[in-house]
């Protein structure tokens, strides 16, 4: 039998025979010979060699001889202060290989919580977002902001329409805090939850002290990240609290970044202290991503979930789908869905087939839903199309607009543009019909009887 190959299994035996507290004395003993019987071995455990000695020497002896064969077997073993040198410098790259590993875990738990308790969402970082000449600018600017917090740029105001990736950039500024500046606090949080924390002051308990709890909450960070600002506009009382939650943020030095579906200007009942605050930094629009970018988004999603397709589905999907990424995304999680439950690659007659976009595009136009329109409210289509303002007419334009954004693939500039209208204009109509028709059970009754007209055109 070969030395090392002896030596190996006899340190095997001695792991099996002996109790597992004498088990890190053994694992460091090196060979050093085997002669007439006699094996010798090196320790750089003096206290190891030691115990050994003193409590397992006969256990040692009747191993090397059961596996020798040899019955004047016999065993040494040697302190060496090389090897105790060695030994220690090996437990101390081991010791800080577990400490790093041990800190870089912790630095994870707390990264993640921080995430947790920013409220942000895990998919909306910098390196997820798909960059082209449309949004370039706003990238680079909010880039710019998460990399030097409140040093420019402050507060930045980034406005576009829904679905452009307004809260994939916050979010971003976000994450990529926690992840390179983790000492800074960062809060993202919607308009709605900031008025609902606003409303519940005076709700339950102490006023005064839920008041203080709440400017701590908003007021106690070093950026915030407020989302569709829009819906402040009219409610004075919480556009008053605004105000002071953003002076008290700016004067202290820290980053705001606010995001909306329009500029402040148009904003008719925002407060003009409110509006000259959120003009004095600087003001980024988002608009709809052009082919390119829409194409370089859904070839993303798919590669992220390894699906197979061809080049000409995405192109089809991205071609149809212009509005917004939202949009886009949700045509591409059908079509997905339909690819993988159907078991069949993701290709141009799959895509056609699921979204059926060429039908809808020949069958329904603008100008067709506004007939259809004006004919259910028994009003000039002329009258929609023109200024006129009475009730009945003002709520045939709006749903003839809202109709027409939800129903094509238009996109708000293509619809002011088929109006006559404002871009501005057109979205307040959409917002309008939107936020009503929860509410009024005659607006949902006209939406659903206008689609079904519109079919059988």
């Amino acid at each position: 039998m070969e030395l090392n190959q002896f030596w190996e299994q006899v340190k095997a035996e001695l792991i099996s025979a002996l109790p597992d507290n004498a088990h890190p004395w053994i694992y460091p003993l090196e060979l050093s010979g085997y002669d007439k019987g006699v094996l010798t071995v090196v320790t750089g455990q003096a206290m190891g060699r030691d115990l050994l000695r003193k409590n397992h020497y006969r256990q040692i002896v009747e191993v090397i001889k059961n596996i020798s064969g040899n019955p004047n077997s016999d065993f040494v073993i040697i302190y060496d202060v090389n090897a105790a040198k060695s030994l220690k410098k090996e437990s101390d790259k081991i010791q800080k290989k577990a400490t790093a590993a041990v800190q870089k875990e912790q630095a994870m738990e707390n990264l993640a919580y921080m995430q947790s308790a920013s409220n942000l969402n895990l998919k909306y970082k910098f390196e997820n977002f798909v960059v082209g000449e449309s949004n370039e600018f706003a990238y680079k600017v909010t880039k710019s902001v998460a990399e030097a917090p409140a040093q420019k740029f402050n507060p930045l105001f980034i406005y576009g329409n829904s679905g452009l990736g307004k809260t994939h950039l916050m979010q971003a500024v976000g994450h990529y805090t926690i992840f390179n500046n983790s000492k800074l606090k960062v809060k993202y949080t919607k308009l709605e939850d900031y008025l609902n924390d606003f409303i519940s002051i005076n709700r339950s308990g102490n006023a005064v002290e839920n008041m203080s709890k709440f400017n701590k909450k908003y007021t106690n960070i070093d950026i915030i990240l407020i989302d569709d600002i829009q819906f402040i506009e009219g409610k004075k009382k919480t556009m008053d609290q605004m105000q002071h939650t953003f002076d008290t943020l700016y004067n202290k030095g820290k980053q705001i970044v606010i995001t909306s579906d329009r500029m402040p200007k148009d904003m008719p009942d925002l407060t003009a202290a409110l509006s000259t605050r959120f003009e004095m930094g600087l003001m980024v629009e988002l608009t709809p991503p052009d082919f390119q970018i829409r194409f370089e988004i859904i070839k993303k999603l798919a590669q992220n979930n390894d699906l197979k397709y061809t080049d000409e589905a995405l192109k089809y999907i991205a071609k149809h789908f212009s509005k917004n990424v939202r949009e886009l995304e949700g045509a591409f999680n059908k079509v997905c869905a339909f690819a993988e439950i159907s078991e069949k690659e993701l290709d141009l007659q799959l895509a056609k087939k699921v979204l059926k976009c060429d039908e809808i595009e020949d069958d329904i136009s603008l100008e067709k839903i506004a007939q259809v329109t004006a004919k259910y409210y028994d009003v000039d289509i002329n009258d929609i199309m023109g200024t006129a303002r009475g009730a009945k007419v003002s709520t045939a334009r709006h749903l003839s607009i809202y109709l027409s954004r939800e129903i094509t693939n238009k996109s708000f500039a293509s619809i002011a543009e088929f109006y006559s209208k404002k871009h501005t204009t057109i979205m307040f109509a959409h917002e309008k019909i939107k936020k009503e028709l929860p509410l009024k059970k005659e607006l949902d009754e006209a939406v659903r009887e206008i689609k079904q007209a519109l079919k059988f055109i």
